[in-house]
């Protein structure tokens, strides 16, 4: 074997053995891990640079931004106040609502911004009724990433995907990923509410403290929310069309971000320091030195290698091929950024068609389930969880790798499981 490709696997397995251990930071066990590339010479700066998704990273600090301008109004607090009421201060509903919220909006708008803009006011209301906010957050995180497998715009494998395969129109995904996806969410949503049940208790007392709070007295600055909601209108209506525009989610986002501050500078009570002071920088460090490490398993042909050989093993066989590209994308979406993943698998099952398999459709739709749910394996599976981690952590709430994967890859499984059900019933019987 390669010496270049020894190594290549070496740091990389070296970094997620760190990593799982919660010794060092894994921030800084990325960058470690992705400069190891460089250094050495399994990729050059160019080529280090090229397998940064900076649509990823712009999508995210254009969001940052805007969630940081809005926080100013007091919206976040508001929403708590106004949810908590709606279920009667009710610590079990209100898991359920919270996850099914943000399952909904990763469908509609897509689950990183999601995420970034329900993980405050889940702080917030969780602060207010002395409840832990980990299980919420841990729910919110599955439900991102289930709830984002509905749709085309849900998540960046299926944006992938729709971009590769002209016939997968936003309708064909609703048509075959929407029901199942909400099928496993509520699934999903149900099993967790019942596993963290002894956690979601409160007291009579600060439920009936909630229920006489007054949220419209959170809002403290009325003329910079109508602001801030006006340019998140403009920019979720940017994101549910951006492919009419031929504009990318991270053009969308910076867009928003700027005008946002453009019109904000004189309203808002703090400078630009403040709102830049905001952005989560180590989660966007992590995603750097992650996509650098990665991008040394591409260059090396290790996870084309290891996609290649599985397929191998079907023989061309569609019902086999399906339930392997579903099982396969999922595991390795768990531990491998699935961006570089699906990057990889779309020209392989191209090359399937040029081969003689006429019907790819089970193909694709195993690809972006096993991505799709694949991300909830690990707590740095999907860019959505990293996220949330980041801004918990920033609150003073750690989510260790070891307390997520326990609840998190049995109910990937499970999702797995269930769409491998469904692939077979729908596409293969």
């Amino acid at each position: 074997m390669d010496k270049q490709v020894i190594f290549a696997v070496a740091v990389f397995i070296t970094v997620y053995a760190l990593i799982i251990s919660e010794k060092i930071h894994r921030t800084v066990l990325a960058m470690v891990g992705g400069m190891l590339m460089v250094v050495f010479g399994i990729l050059s700066q160019e080529q280090a640079i090229h397998h940064i998704d900076f649509n990823t990273i712009g999508l995210l600090v254009g969001m940052m931004i805007i969630v940081g301008v809005t926080a100013e109004t007091g919206l976040f607090r508001y929403l708590a106040i106004w949810s908590a009421k709606k279920v009667g201060g009710d610590p079990v509903k209100l898991f359920i609502a919270l996850g099914t919220l943000t399952a909904v909006c990763s469908a509609l708008l897509d689950n990183v911004t999601t995420v970034l803009l329900t993980v405050p006011v889940t702080i917030s209301i969780t602060r207010q009724l002395e409840v832990p906010p980990i299980p919420y957050l841990v729910a919110q995180i599955i439900a991102s990433n289930v709830g984002g497998t509905a749709t085309l715009i849900g998540d960046p494998p299926n944006i992938m995907i729709g971009s590769a395969v002209k016939e997968l129109s936003f309708m064909a995904f609703i048509n075959n990923l929407f029901l199942i996806a909400f099928f496993m969410h509520f699934i999903v949503i149900a099993l967790l509410a019942w596993f963290y049940r002894k956690k979601l208790v409160t007291t009579d007392e600060l439920r009936e403290k909630i229920m006489h709070l007054d949220e419209t007295k959170q809002l403290t600055n009325i003329k910079l929310l109508k602001t801030c909601l006006a340019v998140l209108a403009l920019t979720i209506f940017l994101f549910t069309t951006h492919q009419l525009f031929h504009l990318e989610s991270a053009t969308v986002a910076l867009f928003g971000a700027s005008i946002l501050l453009l019109l904000t500078a004189k309203q808002s009570e703090h400078g630009l320091e403040h709102i830049f002071h905001k952005v989560e920088w180590v989660a966007l460090f992590f995603f750097v030195g992650l996509f650098v490490l990665v991008g040394g398993l591409v260059e090396t042909g290790v996870i084309k290698w290891l996609a290649q050989e599985a397929i191998k093993l079907t023989a061309g066989n569609i019902t086999a091929t399906s339930m392997l590209i579903l099982w396969l994308s999922a595991i390795a979406s768990a531990f491998v950024d699935n961006i570089p993943f699906v990057a990889t698998m779309i020209p392989l099952i191209k090359d399937m068609g040029a081969m003689g398999i006429t019907n790819l459709e089970p193909l694709w739709w195993s690809l972006a389930l096993g991505a799709c749910l694949g991300g909830n394996g690990t707590i740095i599976g999907a860019s959505a969880n990293i996220i949330v981690a980041g801004l918990a952590a920033q609150e003073g709430y750690n989510i260790s790798f070891k307390g997520f994967f326990k609840v998190a890859f049995p109910v990937m499984l499970l999702t797995i499981v269930i769409s491998t059900v469904y692939v077979y019933l729908r596409y293969l019987l």
